[in-house]
């Protein structure tokens, strides 16, 4: 570093070099002390990890039937259904309650009761590998494994993609009629 800063002196660059915090020991390589500072790690962190107390609050207020969880998503959210089937698609909020979750609820006898095996959060991006199970309308059960990526802004979900059992899913919407 003292070589350098002479070279820089020299040169009327030294100002470039004025990097709060950085000193640099004898026999410090110079690429130790240029390392980037995390700045904003422990910010990221902390979005991370409030974001992921939230999407787990929903999941327990629809466990325990104390909460729509749907209710997570902003009023202009996407939700998009991966795979094959009639409910395959990208939908605002309430296209997905009216098409997708008001009818698969009105095939079921039973909510979905869900389990949640993890939550991960990278940055504004929440991830959650949950089962569902439920009882439909015939009497068969309905259990499903799901994977959803929710992009979080504000506290609230504004992105939604929906990883799932789709044969499972296509299988209760041919099998079983929606009550009215």
């Amino acid at each position: 570093m003292h070589r350098l800063s002479q070279v820089l002196i020299g040169t009327g660059l030294i100002g470039l070099l004025t990097v709060p915090g950085m000193s640099k020991t004898p026999n410090q390589p110079l690429s130790q002390v240029m390392q980037p500072t995390p700045v904003g790690v422990q910010d990221t962190e902390r979005i991370e990890q409030r974001n992921k107390e939230i999407v787990q609050q929903y999941f327990d207020g629809w466990r325990n039937g104390t909460g729509n969880f749907f209710d997570l998503l902003a009023p202009e959210a996407t939700w998009t259904i991966t795979g094959t089937g009639a409910t395959v698609g990208t939908y605002r909020k309430q296209e997905l309650l009216d098409q997708v979750v008001n009818p698969t609820s009105a095939r079921l006898s039973s909510s979905i009761v869900p389990t949640v095996r993890g939550i991960w959060a990278d940055g504004d991006m929440v991830i959650v590998l949950w089962d569902g199970a439920a009882i439909a309308r015939d009497g068969q059960p309905y259990h499903n494994t799901y994977t959803w990526y929710f992009r979080m802004q504000d506290g609230k979900a504004i992105e939604a993609i929906a990883f799932l059992d789709m044969q499972e899913f296509n299988d209760l919407w041919a099998r079983v009629s929606p009550r009215n």
